[in-house]
């Protein structure tokens, strides 16, 4: 049979899979020798022209094949549980875009697969994609790390990011793959056989250049499985988006709605208004951009907007939920320009009481896009061109609502944790320069009060439909601390001379009027820290539990939807209770509504983990010009591990470890919040002022550590305050009943060893919680 190249090529690419040449032979009748060497020339001419590739084993495929056997690695699990994946070895600036595998489930004895997985399976082509069955999920944690490419005398190595990696890994020149010194990639680790010191890593994938200036960030987003990049649906769905017309929207371009936000905000995605009814009570509007409207169950967007969660932000970047397509433009209420709103009508009467409420979609134009500093100073009578027209008509009236609101909050006994918050300060060559406090002005408190009751409107709203199975509401609950938590605090606080009266339920009022009395105290810090630390999470949920916090029955998120997916879930609720147009939440997602929750706490979670890690790098790498300089600071973290003390000048946190505390074995007394010397009684307790050593501060890890110079290291406590002492139990003392003196130490709950022999016993894996 005679045959040319084209018809190989044609043949290798119909079989879908990968042929070997006796296939190749078979199907075109080939026989003899000569033949037989005509062929694999042409195999050979094919392979060196990159029409076609050789697997191992010695079979054939086109560029885009996948071999029969391969390991994959998920990259998406739609709403409805499917799964997809892409090939794990797979360079699309060479072989062009990834082909699109669908996971098939893999039976009895097969776990579901996750994002993020890596799986060995059985490849097959259907069509215009691929088809995997599973053989085996394989440990992606241990399979690939995350670090930077360094040179040591013996060639190129990975340093791992994560600062409780134990070794680093030496990386073969072959297996760069492009990378360079300085690099952030994500490496492979290879089969290596048992006993070798160290382990070899393959570069998969460059994260970020040397000297890119967003490295800090990039490190703590790919740790957090965060990702930038959308994919291309997505992005090709939000360009076609346009503002809708008014038709089946009710039109608030009359009224004077303005946006006020921070100073360097990009999306404005909620707008208010106020008026004084005769009455004495308020007219209110909350308008909130219509996200629901261009995102879609089912959709591109809205796979990726559940996938994310809510928007991580990190001092440097936002990773959002929205492409900017929808988050800065069409969802951006910006000023004279058509948007289309989701908008809440509430009537509150001279009491700050929710008297009526009316959802409706709309279209509005932003009169002004306000800054909350801009706003105060125009209340405090300095205004400007722009606030100067809008003081009495906008302003005033905002604020005249706003104060019967926080009146209406003080009364039902909201938490009134009012801590500073630390802002990152970066310039613009992406180096942190310092740590301030973020000022928090009634401006802002006026658009938190606005906020909230939007939220129990639109929770209220869901309620008065009375058929959570059509319309579930998404809430937003805080559970009340639980009671070992509040007796630890009511021990704590009785040493300031505060009580919280015990055996009946705890209510926010209560801690209110410890915080009005903490107030009057120099520790008032402490104490608010230490009620802060006695609270639950907020998460959310399908069924209400109620928000302690805030004092409130019922409480949903509605009016932040292009950074929230819980607030694009109650948009979507809303519109099918209320019949207010397309849009609305569709059967699959009330199915599924449990799992929706659980998925976007733990998204949420996993965000503020990410948020925290590239705080933690961002001041090492602040610091690490200045080791061996001494700082004051406060103790403000006391665990099993050690002690974690902010300085007061830049506000950067570090570890004092455990084993750096000399001459004693530390119990740590959680009661107290203190570690206490069992030998000594020395005590380094919560809230104590130290001077601390810089030892090491490590921005590629976030690592920093101190020590504690000579003037603290023999106890730290608060000033002006005696705390009760508490009277060891024997494990806490180290005894045993019949051991002999040289086993005397060994942990057996919470205390640990700093120095000596039995310290360095615990180190070796003996029995106890010694931190090494």
């Amino acid at each position: 049979m005679k045959f040319n190249q084209s018809d190989i090529l044609e043949f290798i690419r119909a079989a879908g899979q990968p042929v070997t040449k006796r296939e190749v032979a078979r199907a075109f009748n080939v026989k003899g020798g000569e033949n037989r060497i005509i062929l694999k020339k042409a195999l050979k001419a094919l392979e060196s022209e990159g029409i076609i590739s050789k697997f191992p084993g010695g079979a054939y495929g086109v560029p885009d094949g996948l071999p029969s056997v391969g390991v994959i690695e998920v990259c998406e699990v739609d709403v409805d549980g499917d799964v997809f994946a892409r090939p794990q070895d797979w360079n699309e600036e060479l072989q062009g875009p990834a082909p699109r595998i669908e996971v098939r489930p893999g039976g009895k004895g097969h776990p579901a697969a996750k994002e993020g997985d890596r799986i060995l399976a059985r490849l097959q082509r259907i069509g215009d994609h691929y088809e995997a069955r599973p053989i085996k999920i394989l440990d992606n944690n241990v399979g690939r790390v995350l670090g930077q490419v360094r040179y040591h005398k013996h060639g190129p190595a990975l340093i791992p990011t994560d600062k409780k990696a134990k070794y680093d890994f030496d990386i073969n020149p072959g297996d760069l793959n492009g990378a360079s010194e300085g690099d952030l990639v994500i490496g492979e680790i290879l089969p290596s056989r048992a006993g070798l010191r160290r382990k070899k890593v393959k570069v998969v994938e460059l994260v970020g250049k040397q000297g890119d200036p967003k490295a800090i960030s990039i490190i703590s987003l790919h740790e957090a499985g965060l990702r930038e990049d959308w994919p291309d649906k997505v992005l090709k769905d939000a360009e076609e988006l346009k503002v809708p017309s008014l038709k089946g929207r009710e039109d608030l371009r009359g009224y004077p709605l303005v946006t006020i936000d921070g100073s360097d905000a990009r999306d404005f995605d909620d707008a208010v208004f106020a008026k004084k009814l005769d009455d004495g009570g308020f007219h209110l509007i909350v308008a909130i951009a219509d996200v629901a409207y261009y995102v879609r169950d089912g959709s591109a967007l809205d796979t990726e907007a559940r996938r994310r969660g809510n928007s991580t932000y990190f001092p440097d970047r936002v990773v959002p939920m929205l492409p900017e397509a929808l988050s800065n433009d069409l969802c951006s209420l910006r000023p004279h320009e058509p948007r289309a709103c989701m908008a809440v009508h509430l009537w509150i009467d001279e009491d700050g009481n929710l008297k009526k409420y009316k959802f409706v979609r709309g279209l509005m134009r932003s009169a002004a896009r306000l800054v909350y500093e801009q706003v105060q100073a125009a209340q405090d009578g300095v205004v400007d061109d722009l606030t100067g027209p809008l003081i009495k008509t906008v302003i005033k009236p905002l604020y005249d609502a706003y104060a019967v609101l926080d009146k209406a909050r003080q009364k039902r006994g909201a938490l009134d944790l009012d801590l500073p918050e630390k802002q990152i300060l970066i310039n613009e060559q992406n180096e942190m320069t310092g740590v301030k406090i973020r000022e928090r002005l009634d401006a802002h408190k006026l658009i938190e009060e606005f906020m909230i009751l939007a939220n129990v409107a639109a929770a209220s709203a869901l309620e008065d439909k009375k058929d959570p199975k059509r319309f579930p509401c998404v809430y937003r609950v805080h559970d009340t601390p639980s009671s070992e938590k509040l007796d630890s605090v009511r021990e704590f606080i009785e040493t300031f001379g505060l009580t919280l009266p015990k055996g009946q339920v705890t209510r926010p009022a209560q801690i209110n009027g410890i915080l009005r009395q903490a107030a009057k105290l120099p520790t008032s810090h402490l104490i608010s820290t230490v009620i802060l630390r006695s609270q639950s999470q907020a998460v959310y949920s399908a069924a209400n539990i109620g928000h302690f916090g805030l004092a409130l029955h019922k409480y949903a998120h509605f009016t932040s939807p292009i950074r929230r997916y819980a607030d694009l879930l109650v948009h979507r609720s809303l519109i099918a209770a209320y019949g207010l147009g397309p849009g609305g939440i569709s059967e699959g997602e009330i199915a599924q509504i449990d799992e929706t929750c659980d998925h976007i706490s733990n998204t949420e979670r996993n965000s503020m983990v990410a948020e925290r890690s590239a705080v933690d790098r961002f001041t090492a790498s602040y610091l690490s010009g200045q080791i061996g300089a001494e700082f004051s600071g406060k103790i403000s973290g006391v665990t099993r591990f050690g002690l974690f003390v902010t300085l007061d000048e830049s506000g950067a946190d570090g570890l004092v470890p455990m084993k750096s505390l000399a001459g004693d074995f530390y119990i740590h007394d959680e009661a107290q919040h203190a570690l206490v010397g069992r030998r000594t009684g020395r005590v380094f307790r919560l809230g104590a002022p130290v001077t601390v050593r810089l030892r090491e501060a490590d921005g590629l890890t976030g690592s920093t550590v101190l020590e504690l110079c000579e003037e603290s290291v023999n106890g730290a406590e608060v000033p002006g305050v005696v705390f009760k002492a508490r009277k060891l139990s024997r494990q806490d003392r180290g005894e045993r009943a019949q051991k002999p003196q040289k086993h005397r130490g060994k942990p057996g709950g919470k205390q640990h060893s700093s120095t000596g022999k039995k310290g360095a016993a615990a180190k070796k894996g003996k029995k106890g919680k010694c931190n090494a």
